[in-house]
């Protein structure tokens, strides 16, 4: 099914400016579905002159006309002249009459679509850039209640205003809008003075756990949530604008056992501001969540921090180990075990300060190099590193094995390969969609008599590669000279 961008690039002459505007009516839309009880679609023309459907949304609070999304599609001959007049005079167009669609009786109307010039402009564009179809099922003859009127004057003022260009704001909340209220969660009306005139029954509720004691009606919605934060210590700054129903934002009402979430929608006329619709839902199992997520990241951060300094103060004691040791074998295995300990310290450094588990292997993959070149310094040994591609983002759980299988060869290569002589170590890093390869050469002596040594670092190596890693490792001394180590790793 293609996307909006796509139905709209495809059959309309729009502009960019018409995009981001239909983008941001499409946010915000479903609202207007559940007040009005009604399927809505968006049509928009083509260079033809012929309309073609571009969006589509379902009412939650009522049965939907469309089972199947007509995204995509050519309006029946019926809508087209509806749609049409609505979009050559400007101004909302209705059917005479109910209209059956699939045996369901339907009422009908077009409603043009108008945007800002700009983002930094009140001015509106003269003519229509497309038109919303309403359609609504009338096929059950009962007597609308109090909070169904209610929504549909609400949702009526809504199409007046995505009429004018005034709906959606362009100073909406956007991005993620985890805990978002929704219409069915509660909805309130105020008037210009921001006194309830009408509170739907999920809206009290949720207002008389938050604290306010009786009625919602004929208060001021601003004065009753004052009263009931007073004693609270952190209120959001946007808070007031939000209750007084003045700016288009979001704003958490937090008590002692419940925090509620409150979206205002200002209503407009001509420009000016004649009352608002808050919208509220309770979040209190939401943001005890999130609680608890940024809780448990804080303390994996600190655990990695904390692991990093206990490994640091290991490596530091092999160093002082190694200095006071006299044997020359244990001086050299002690700086062994010192730079192993390091190669994993990187990897929990890095794992400290980031928000995930997947660590950046590049800028571990540098500090490996920086201890290479002390390698180099103690062996009275000059090196050039170079190191072509990425090894981009991986896993924890790859990046501390690979880290320390990498320090080993490294390591040999410049102690054995290069020893007491100046070369180049090069690292090729090939990233694919599921494959890490790996090449590391050297111009130094090469293998001996072509085969890999058995000792303890070559042991390590093979384990972490073909063990954890459960890939493969080969070694083998090319033509031209020096030593190549070739290491493929599933991802």
């Amino acid at each position: 099914m293609s996307t909006l961008s796509e139905l709209v690039k495809k059959h309309g002459p729009t502009t960019s400016q018409d995009l981001e505007w239909f983008h941001l009516l499409l946010a915000d839309w479903q609202i207007v579905a559940d007040m009005l009880f009604a399927d809505l679609v968006l049509w928009v023309p083509n260079p033809a002159g012929e309309f073609v459907a571009a969006a589509h949304a379902r009412p939650s609070s009522a049965a939907t006309i469309f089972y199947r999304d007509i995204s995509g599609e050519a309006p029946r001959k019926q809508w087209e002249t509806l749609i049409r007049d609505a979009f050559t005079s400007g101004s909302s167009a209705n059917l005479k009459g109910p209209d059956s669609f699939e045996g369901i009786q339907v009422r009908l109307a077009a409603v043009p679509i108008r945007r800002p010039v700009s983002t930094k402009s009140q001015e509106i564009t003269p003519n229509p850039v497309a038109v919303v179809t309403v359609h609504n099922n009338v096929s059950e003859g009962r007597e609308p209640s109090k909070l169904q009127i209610n929504y549909r004057d609400c949702g009526q003022a809504l199409l007046e205003m995505i009429a004018d260009g005034s709906y959606p704001d362009f100073s909406n909340p956007t991005g993620p809008k985890r805990g978002a209220p929704r219409v069915n969660d509660g909805l309130i009306r105020l008037d210009v003075d921001g006194e309830v005139l009408f509170a739907s029954p999920n809206a009290l509720s949720a207002f008389n756990r938050l604290g306010v004691s009786g009625e919602l009606v004929g208060r001021s919605l601003s004065e009753s949530v004052t009263s009931t934060l007073k004693t609270k210590m952190r209120v959001d700054e946007s808070l007031s604008l939000v209750v007084t129903g003045r700016a288009p934002w979001r704003a958490d009402l937090d008590s002692k056992n419940l925090t509620l979430s409150v979206r205002a929608i200002p209503l407009r006329r001509n420009g000016e501001r004649y009352g608002a619709i808050v919208l509220c839902r309770d979040v209190t199992e939401l943001r005890r969540q999130e609680r608890e997520l940024i809780t448990k990241d804080a303390t994996i951060r600190e655990i990695h921090h904390r692991v990093k300094n206990n490994l640091q103060t290991v490596a530091s004691l092999l160093r002082i180990q190694s200095r006071r040791t006299e044997s020359a074998e244990a001086k050299e295995s002690l700086e062994q075990a010192m730079r192993r300990v390091s190669a994993i310290a990187l990897v929990h450094d890095t794992l400290s300060t980031g928000l995930n588990q997947d660590v950046n292997f590049d800028e571990v993959f540098d500090r490996v190099m920086m201890l290479a070149s002390e390698v180099a310094s103690s062996h009275g040994t000059s090196v050039r590193n170079l190191i072509d591609g990425k090894f981009g983002m991986l896993k924890s759980e790859i990046a501390t094995p690979l880290a320390v299988a990498l320090t080993e060869i490294v390591t040999n290569a410049v102690e054995h390969g290069l020893a007491e002589r100046s070369g180049v170590v090069h690292i090729n890093a090939e990233r694919k969609a599921k494959q890490l390869g790996i090449t590391i050469s050297d111009n130094g002596k090469g293998l001996v008599d072509g085969k890999v040594g058995q000792g303890l670092g070559t042991q390590i190596i093979r384990t972490l590669i073909e063990g954890e890693l459960r890939g493969s490792i080969r070694w083998f001394s090319p033509t031209e000279g020096g030593t190549r180590v070739v290491i493929d790793i599933p991802l």
